[in-house]
């Protein structure tokens, strides 16, 4: 299958670009191979206290040398919806690794926080952090040298984004990702948003809010609309790390567990001992990342992954950037329309054809690499299926050629657009992003007087006493990495909507960051350098005229630049923010991370 011009020229420049850094990661990784088959290395005192705990069968396996071992790194906790599915998964795990002459052993947890639960809250200044922290504990369970691959058990916002972080500095280790699917469907989309937006203007109160809420997250799996939980499925999927097909099964049917046995045996059947060796090193390559970012922009995806892609790129060795992702937004069409870019939910989307429609548009139009290593051992055109049970045994078959509902999942020549979901921002006051899926075409341009806020509840209480009103940018710093972590601001979404429905031009503007839920209001976030680094963000003040143009891709002050820079920048004493629920324990994860647009990783 021919690349399109754009796809080719974006990866190849990257590769160049990349040829350094790639190259040591891989001679690296190499080496970790050639240390020797892991438990071998081990002294005998070392490997018993490595299989102390396992049944006289299992101690048999892993005393030797032959039977392979799978490490099981496991984000399971009974808060997160999410998550709670995975409870359940490592017996599922170790039973089909002994059917097939195997050992499974869970090598270690990695913490899972829910932004849903911390959203607005002062446990979001942890978020962004806690990809790295499930990095190192990714790397902490992996460390005991004891395993031949590993299976890794996580969905939602930061962890599998830290995750594949881990696993890339173990990338000599096959690894495959395993989900759990989301929640059945609950109240619509529409309907959460209405209410939310009422509760904003004080027009119904708690009971009434908390009522809707409930009914919309109501049972295990992951939230139903298209932030970065969903965003991270279609991503592990489109990269060839999950099974085909396999991302968006509900919790707790047949199918589910079919699949996650089938992932097991998958994982054992690709190490070095055997025939087909994939490191997952390997499988994550310049087309793989390019591919993830063509799968975000044809599907609307989180905008979080602005920067969880260029940090999982760096743990292989490989260097892309916002340009690289604008570049090929230009040329890649959208074609789904899930909330908050539609109404329907992800449910809806595997339903219509999921992702192996999907895929298949993509490859035909030339907008993905076909030619790539992936876990099922196929190019990407083995993704182009959809996984069933037949006669209660698991098969995958053709993916349909037609989709079941074209509102929701369009072929090619339907396009939503004929640009991706994403664009990159910059101008005078420096770069950020901005999804403009869900943005209606009248509210792409903004131009109009700023209103600075150091804090999102200081926005908020703007709005509730009336002293926002009319055309307004609100312009909300000291958000990002550095300052306190860089939390989601999703909370001002019903307030700035109720002013953009009330026929107003609105926009925010943030070095913070605004969710994989980012909807109708445009919002330029990510902003670097941030205020704290005293970029130009810091030097906005109030009355300020700013212009934003989603469409041309600008983001300026307009007025006498060389006044505006000769601004002594903002300052504000943060450290009210940096103590309590935890936020002390990561001064040095603040004094260490890097800019949003190199992926906010503590990582260098």
């Amino acid at each position: 299958m021919s690349v399109a011009k754009t796809i080719r020229d974006v990866t190849e420049r990257i590769r160049q670009r990349s040829a350094e850094s790639r190259s040591d990661y891989l001679r690296r990784i190499e080496g970790q191979r050639e240390s020797g088959v892991y438990r071998a290395t081990l002294a005998c005192g070392n490997l018993a206290h490595g299989f102390a705990a396992c049944s006289p069968a299992d101690k048999a396996k892993l005393a030797g040398s032959k039977a392979p071992n799978l490490g099981i790194v496991t984000s399971f906790n009974d808060m997160l919806s999410a998550h709670q599915p995975y409870e359940t998964y490592p017996a599922i795990i170790k039973d089909a690794a002994r059917s097939i002459g195997a050992t499974a052993q869970v090598a270690g947890g990695v913490p899972a926080m829910c932004d849903g639960v911390t959203q607005g809250q002062p446990g979001m200044d942890l978020s962004l952090f806690s990809r790295d922290v499930i990095a190192m504990g990714t790397a902490v369970a992996l460390s005991h040298n004891m395993f031949d691959s590993a299976v890794y058990l996580g969905i939602c916002d930061k962890i599998v984004p830290g995750l594949l972080i881990g696993a890339l500095t173990f990338g000599h280790l096959p690894g495959v990702f395993v989900p759990a699917g989301p929640m059945p469907s609950g109240i619509s989309n529409d309907e959460k948003a209405k209410v939310r937006q009422l509760y904003a203007e004080g027009k119904v109160g708690r009971a009434e809010l908390l009522e809707s809420e409930a009914k919309s997250y109501h049972s295990p799996g992951t939230c139903t609309f298209y932030g970065t939980a969903n965003s991270n499925q279609m991503l592990m999927e489109i990269m060839g790390l999950h099974l085909p097909g396999a991302s968006f099964i509900n919790p707790g049917t047949p199918l589910r567990e079919a699949l996650t046995r089938e992932a097991t045996k998958r994982a054992l059947s690709i190490t070095a001992e055997g025939n087909d060796y994939t490191p997952i090193g390997h499988v994550v390559d310049e087309k793989v990342m390019v591919n993830g970012m063509v799968g975000l922009l044809a599907t609307g995806g989180s905008t979080n992954h602005t920067i969880h892609l260029v940090a999982i790129a760096a743990a292989a060795g490989i260097r892309i950037t916002w340009e690289d992702m604008s570049d090929l937004s230009s040329a890649v069409p959208l074609l789904a329309r899930v909330y908050p870019n539609g109404s329907a939910d992800v449910n809806h989307f595997h339903n219509a054809g999921g992702m192996g429609f999907l895929i298949r548009q993509l490859l035909e139009g030339g907008y993905l690499h076909e030619d790539v290593k992936t876990v099922w051992g196929t190019g990407l055109s083995g993704y182009t299926v959809e996984a069933r049970l037949e006669d209660e045994k698991l098969a995958f078959v053709p993916s349909p050629v037609a989709s079941g509902d074209p509102k929701v999942l369009a072929p090619l020549k339907d396009a939503f657009s004929q640009n991706g979901g994403l664009k990159l921002l910059s101008g005078n006051l420096g770069k950020s992003v901005i999804k403009v899926s869900a943005v209606k075409e009248a509210n792409r341009v903004v131009e109009a007087r700023a209103r600075v806020f150091h804090s999102q509840d200081g926005m908020l209480a703007a709005f509730k006493s009336g002293e926002i009103s009319g055309d307004v940018i609100a312009v909300v710093r000291f958000q990002g990495p550095k300052s306190i972590g860089m939390p989601e601001l999703h909370k001002l979404t019903p307030a700035l909507g109720v002013l953009q429905d009330r026929g107003h031009k609105v926009a925010l503007l943030t070095d913070g960051r605004m969710s994989g839920a980012s909807g109708k209001v445009p919002a330029a976030i990510h902003m670097t350098p941030e205020a704290s680094d005293g970029g130009a963000i810091s030097r906005i003040r109030d009355g300020d005229l700013i212009r934003l143009d989603a469409n041309e891709g600008t983001l300026n002050f307009i007025g006498d630049e060389k006044e505006f820079f000769a601004r002594t920048p903002a300052s504000e004493n943060l450290e009210r923010q940096h103590f309590g629920m935890g936020r002390e324990l990561f001064a040095g994860f603040r004094a260490l991370v890097g800019t949003a647009d190199r992926g906010a990783s503590v990582f260098g």
